[in-house]
């Protein structure tokens, strides 16, 4: 067990931060595979559905640019009424 799954640290996870948060995660996938093998477990990319990723987008992913910074705004309700509005019911 461990760091078998590290799906939930997206590599730009915003929800959190834009919610408020002081923290979120963003983790560059060679980031990801240092910090998986510094604890001595073999890192792997798979797809959404748990399959073998293609060697292409494995070698795309670690040739990423380097990550810009995230730009949030607050979290916000909508400015809307709560007031319901009268409505008219006609019988057919």
């Amino acid at each position: 067990a461990g760091a078998n799954d590290l799906g939930g640290s997206l590599m730009n996870e915003s929800i959190t931060r834009a919610a408020g948060a002081e923290h979120g995660t963003e983790w560059s996938p060679p980031f990801m595979e240092r910090l998986i093998g510094s604890i001595g477990r073999t890192p792997k990319m798979r797809t959404t559905l748990y399959g073998d990723i293609a060697p292409d987008r494995r070698a795309a992913a670690l040739a990423n640019r380097p990550l810009l910074e995230v730009e949030n705004d607050r979290a916000g309700k909508s400015a809307r009424s709560k007031k319901l509005n009268a409505c008219v019911v006609i019988d057919a």
